[in-house]
């Protein structure tokens, strides 16, 4: 079948994407669509002459959101809708295969609207699939795994391949969203996908073995860092719950979890000391189970926490094999009495419910006796729960218990419900036998949160609800309807909001409540009751029966402080920068939060659009901010009204995915803490409660950490940024100004500020005394000759001569003297012995004087490194005149290998 009369040979199609091309340049697009639209007409085979054009087109251009291919694909596909007599149909098969093997070519996109066309125009699907299978391989060997994966997508070949070569390549390139969609709808490959990462989770995996195994994948640093266990065992749970895998299928990956709670519960009873040790026996009985290598770390932790007689206790509970215990245990247990071999696990001591004076002088007591509080446990104790809880009018307060998730899987469900009005205190026991199953219960719940004229009482109550409808079936199947409620997080931000508003000079206001300990509701309540809550049993065995009074008091303090915070609210809500009506700060609040959403999503895409940076730091604060202070956090100057810090004001934490930034903090002289790669994200806000420090963390721990400390003293970076951009973003939102006199003020190694200068003699004298200099009479003769070259070559700098001048950092660090230094050892007090190892001989020949961290004993010297940071940070440091002149001087930096 002819396309085009017989007369005309039709129009050549270079000329059409010369034509198409030159418009394309001149940014016609209009004038381009109409081109493209009259010239395909003119073409003898359009199909054919398609792929000649797009063969020959330009890619990708910068500032340009779409190639020219993809706009002539585009004008070619409307073309031939309205043309259905120009098909493939009059080609013979072996012209149709063809024109099909050099479609599949150009399947190299990234854009799925032109991965479809081409797909659809030239029905690709058709193609036999080892030819699709053999197209994919070509993609695979030329690094374009996410189009090879992409395209076995389209064509449904994900069964057809071998999956492991598929999915390692994305995980390493960052790119698991596409690879959890190459397993979707695949059950097998799900579960290999959840074990491939779980086999990463091994101690003895290393990333060097994936290079090795891919060898022509390239990986950065950044995706290298991100193949490490915290990381990689939060996917596999968050797949486990998707794909509704088996978790014994990943049994490194649980057990590194496990680990993770053991030490979390070992930090929070035996350092921070929140938790009370019954709680404390109750979870690590469920951590450690029968795992040997856990029961060997529980005692090894305990020696360190505790001492020998507690870690002999539990080893003997679990009969740890004795070439397992650690030093002097085994001695421990031979010498313990039988009263002491054994460990009360289930002993409920006697307990008084009226709190010792001094717990009451410390903490909020609820003003109620104990007969006041009443366990509904059956369908008569829950009719008389109705009776009073249900009448219009009344205010409730509503709190829940569950089971701490300390190495589970499976969703939370309540084990308590509190329900607390003005003079008594209803405690729903959800594990009383069958008393979850009563048939009356669910529609009780279902009333009473629907139910618009009775006002329900909360802290976070988005918790609460989630694990209440993961408790019974029915509010899945049919969700619950909430009204009349009235969330307390929402108030307390609101008050938070105004305590910041009255803070003045810009960047203080990130440090609202930053030496306060409490948090959460406990914070609230000492706010507007003045004594916190004794929160030491919030994490307890909420399954266990019966409870203790310690738990029954804590469960009814969280529910009836509602009520006392509500009423002192409610009756002088001006002093607290509030509404008449706490009711409207609830839709308000939530009206906003959706519009913020809806602008950070704009803002993101336009980001992207233009070619502009994100300021993803300033998405994640939580409460609103002046202009001046929305600036900051987006990276722009401070306003003249702000005065700057220098950077010895400024004490951060680093989250230990962030160590490349603290690197370049302490660069500049800002006092750093930096988290190993093995510290719990936890240890970062403990830090900063105890030292007044800000956290510096990026993505989901942002949210927990953000709870353990004061309003505004955690702040979240965006992890895909380089760590010189995150120093600079962090540096203008604190309105740091560093001069170049900061620069290496502090060891970049230890955080330390105290160095001690030593000359080129002492240090060879040192080098000599503990055998790093071997031949001594030639480097005598070098030395000897390689300063009389000096005095020719350097002219007017240094020479051995002259006194050398103290390094620019000199007024911003501590100067410790040589008379502290033990020459026995080579440490400074305190300190470490000096690493005389990493100066190389070479050095004492052009190098006059040497700088020495008096903690770690680095050692550092003149060299390169001072320009190229003074080049990466000019945007941000405050350079004088005088800072100027000097910098003309090529002293700089250098430090120890």
């Amino acid at each position: 079948m002819s396309h085009t009369p017989p007369e005309d040979k039709g129009l050549d199609p270079l000329m059409l994407r010369d034509q198409l091309f030159g418009l394309w340049n001149q940014n016609h697009l209009q004038v381009l669509h109409l081109a493209a639209i009259q010239g395909f007409s003119k073409l003898a085979e359009p199909h054919e002459a398609l792929l000649t054009i797009l063969e020959s087109c330009p890619g990708k251009q910068k500032g340009r959101s779409h190639t020219l291919g993809y706009h002539i694909l585009m004008d070619f596909q409307a073309w031939i809708k309205e043309r259905p007599q120009v098909s493939l149909s009059s080609f013979s098969v072996h012209k149709v295969v063809g024109l099909q093997r050099r479609a599949l070519d150009l399947l190299t996109d990234t854009q799925p609207t032109f991965v479809d066309s081409l797909i659809d125009i030239y029905k690709l699907r058709s193609l036999d699939p080892s030819i699709l299978r053999l197209h994919i391989v070509k993609l695979q060997a030329l690094n374009c795994y996410k189009e090879a994966v992409t395209l076995s997508i389209n064509f449904g070949l994900q069964t057809e391949l071998k999956a492991e070569e598929m999915l390692v390549p994305l995980v390493l390139q960052d790119k698991l969203p596409l690879a959890e969609s190459f397993v979707k709808g695949h059950s097998h490959l799900q579960q290999q996908l959840v074990m491939l990462l779980d086999s990463w989770c091994h101690p003895q995996f290393r990333v060097e073995d994936l290079r090795k195994q891919f060898p022509r994948l390239s990986l950065s640093k950044h995706y290298s860092a991100q193949i490490q266990p915290k990381i990689i065992t939060k996917h596999i749970f968050r797949l486990i719950e998707k794909f509704k895998i088996d978790q014994s299928l990943c049994p490194n990956a649980l057990h590194k979890r496990r680990l993770d709670c053991l030490r979390y519960l070992m930090f929070k009873t035996f350092v921070e000391k929140t938790m009370a040790e019954e709680n404390w026996t109750d979870h690590m009985q469920y951590v450690v189970a029968d795992d040997l290598q856990l029961q060997v770390h529980l005692v090894e932790m305990l020696v360190k926490y505790c001492g020998l007689q507690k870690a002999s206790q539990w080893s003997l509970r679990y009969n740890i094999p004795k070439n397992r215990l650690p030093p002097g245990v085994w001695e421990t247990q031979q010498s313990l009495p039988p009263d002491l071999q054994q460990i009360c696990l289930n002993d409920i001591t006697h307990e008084e419910w009226v709190p010792p004076q001094s717990h009451c002088q410390r903490f909020y007591q609820v003003p109620l006796a104990k007969d006041k509080v009443h366990f509904v446990d059956s369908a008569e104790t829950l009719h008389r729960c109705r009776s009073v809880v249900l009448k219009e009018g009344v205010v409730v307060g509503v709190d829940m218990e569950w089971q701490p998730t300390f190495g589970r899987v499976a969703a939370q469900k309540v084990a308590l419900v509190q329900l607390a009005v003005l003079d008594q205190v209803f405690l729903l026991d959800l594990c009383a036998g069958g008393f979850c199953e009563q048939p009356d219960l669910v529609g009780f719940i279902r009333t009473l949160f629907s139910e618009r004229n009775i006002l329900k009482l909360g802290y976070s109550m988005t918790g609460d609800l989630k694990c209440l409808t993961a408790t019974w079936r029915e509010l899945s199947e049919e969700p619950l309807k909430t009204e009349g409620l009235l969330d307390l997080l929402r108030v307390h931000q609101k008050i938070q909001c105004g305590r910041i508003n009255q803070v003045q000079n810009g960047p203080r206001e990130v440090l609202v409540c930053e030496n306060s300990a409490e948090k959460g509701l406990s914070l609230l309540v000492q706010q507007v009751l003045g004594k916190p809550l004794d929160k030491t049993e919030q994490m307890s065995n909420w399954e266990r029966r019966p409870l203790r009074i310690s738990q029954i008091r804590y469960a009814v303090a969280d529910a009836y402080c509602l009520l006392d915070v509500y009423s002192t609210l409610s009756s002088n809500p001006a002093s607290f920068g509030l509404p008449a009506d706490l009711r409207s700060i609830t839709s308000g609040q939530s009206k906003t939060s959706k519009e913020k959403k809806q602008k950070v999503k704009r803002d993101k895409k336009t980001a992207q659009a233009t070619g502009q940076e994100e300021c993803q730091g300033a998405q994640r604060v939580s409460l609103p901010h002046s202009d001046t202070v929305k600036g900051l956090l987006c990276g722009e100057s401070p306003s003249e009204d702000s005065p700057p810090l220098t950077p010895q004001q400024l004490r951060v934490v680093c989250d230990n995915m962030l160590q490349g930034l603290g690197r370049y903090l302490r660069c500049l002289g800002v006092d750093v803490v930096m988290l190993e790669n093995t510290d719990d994200h936890r240890v970062a806000a403990k830090l900063a409660q105890a030292e007044g420090r800000v956290i510096l963390t990026c993505g989901q721990p942002f949210q927990t950490l953000r709870s353990q400390v004061g309003e505004g003293c955690c702040l979240s970076l965006d992890c895909s940024e380089k760590a010189r951009d995150q120093a600079v973003r962090v540096l203008k939102h604190f309105n740091v100004q560093p001069t170049p006199s900061d620069i290496f003020s502090r060891c970049q190694a230890c955080n330390s500020d105290q160095y001690a200068a030593i000359p080129r003699a002492d240090m060879v004298a040192m080098l000599k005394e503990k055998g790093f200099l071997q031949d001594h009479n030639n480097t005598d003769h070098m030395f000897e000759k390689s300063c009389q070259q000096e005095e020719l070559w350097l002219d007017d700098t240094l020479t051995p001569s002259v006194t050398p001048e103290p390094p620019r950092y000199a007024t911003q660090c501590r100067w410790a003297s040589l008379s502290g230094l033990d020459r026995d050892t080579m440490t400074f007090p305190g300190g470490s012995p000096i690493q005389l190892h990493t100066v190389p001989p070479a050095l004492l020949q052009r190098i006059p004087l040497f700088y020495v961290c008096t903690r770690c004993g680095k050692v550092f010297w003149e060299g390169s490194h001072f320009g190229h940071v003074l080049s990466l940070f000019q945007e941000v440091l405050l350079i004088t005149d005088d800072d100027s002149i000097s910098a003309a001087r090529p002293l700089t930096l250098a430090q120890s290998k």
